[in-house]
């Protein structure tokens, strides 16, 4: 074979472009012309095709060779034996492009639908305690000088709130026993609201104790909902895929900020997933059944958010964030027709 190109060659060390002509024969490459050198063909290295870009050959003292005809290096490449690795023809077909993308973002929502949250309940349940109590007491402090303010209710009626849902004995689950808690009152500028944070405090704002009016039924349902969230780890975990997600962005954005801001929004959020406020509901269920009392009190819960939603277009942020409130009561009213 003896195929020969015209082309440019650059030493490498200046930026001068020597006009040469390429040759390919006895398994070597030869240049002649303002240049000359013969390398062995098995110690060249060729570019993978770009677009438009011309396409270089290069020696192994990284000297580069330019074919003026890039169809006919095409052609001498092609007799030569050489062939481009699968991914580079991959990139030069829109059918393989067009097919990567639909694997990458189908990869990505498996990842974000099924292993995030597997990987965040694996972390979660082994993360040490001293960090679960770091994160919450540090969103309770951010929220206290953001959100809320202290507390209106009488310090006897908190008290006495408290008490009794120390009084209620938790549930027996396959999880273990039920976490440590402290109840916190505070009065929001968001409206209703309660939720556990990973310190295993549960706040409950006055406005949620005055919206369900029923301190011995709805409200002990209600801080059975959130141990429920405190049991299962659900804020934790969910911080974690939200920090993930943050530190994705992160990597393709370089601003960090947004991994720091985001987990009191977070938090205050609470938008679980469907699985975790059915965890959470079951737990209530179980930790109501075992204590003697009716899901009456539960299903009162529910009923005051219906009313709350019927009030106006306006949502509570602790409804915007829970599944439907219709479907979660439903479902009560079913567990309690169905209790002997």
């Amino acid at each position: 074979m003896h195929q020969e190109l015209s082309g440019s060659y650059f030493d490498g060390v200046t930026s001068r472009a020597h006009r040469v002509t390429l040759a390919v024969h006895d398994g070597a490459v030869h240049l002649t012309g303002d240049a000359q050198r013969s390398t062995p063909l098995a110690e060249m290295r060729v570019a993978e095709r770009i677009a438009r870009a011309p396409r270089k050959l290069t020696f192994p003292d990284e000297a580069t060779f330019e074919a003026d005809d890039q169809a006919a290096l095409d052609a001498l490449l092609h007799a030569t034996g050489h062939r481009d690795s699968i991914v580079v023809r991959a990139q030069q077909s829109w059918r393989s492009a067009i097919a990567a993308i639909c694997v990458t973002a189908g990869v990505l929502v498996v990842s974000y639908l099924f292993v995030l949250p597997a990987a965040a309940d694996l972390v979660a349940h082994n993360l040490p305690v001293s960090v679960e109590r770091q994160i919450g007491q540090g969103t309770l402090a951010l929220l206290d000088r953001h959100v809320f303010s202290p507390s209106r209710l009488p310090e006897a009626r908190r008290g006495e709130l408290a008490a009794r849902f120390a009084r209620l004995v938790p549930p027996e689950t396959v999880d273990g026993p039920a976490p440590e808690w402290h109840l916190v009152f505070r009065k929001s500028r968001i409206g209703p609201n309660a939720f556990a944070l990973p310190s295993g405090h549960i706040v409950l704002t006055d406005e949620m104790v005055e919206l369900l009016q029923d301190d011995d039924g709805a409200v002990m349902a209600t801080l059975a909902h959130e141990l429920g969230h405190l049991h299962g780890r659900h804020l934790t975990r969910r911080l974690i895929q939200g920090s993930a997600v943050a530190a994705a962005g992160l990597l393709i954005s370089g601003d960090a900020s947004s991994l720091v801001a985001g987990l009191p929004a977070l938090a205050l959020d609470l938008h679980y997933s469907r699985d975790a406020e059915r965890e959470a509901d079951d737990y209530a269920v179980a930790l109501l059944e075992r204590n003697g009392q009716p899901l009456a009190y539960l299903e009162r819960v529910f009923e005051a958010f219906q009313r709350l939603e019927h009030k106006g277009p306006h949502v509570p942020a602790y409804l915007s964030s829970h599944p439907d409130t219709a479907d979660r009561l439903a479902r009560v009213r079913q567990h309690d027709r169905h209790t002997p």
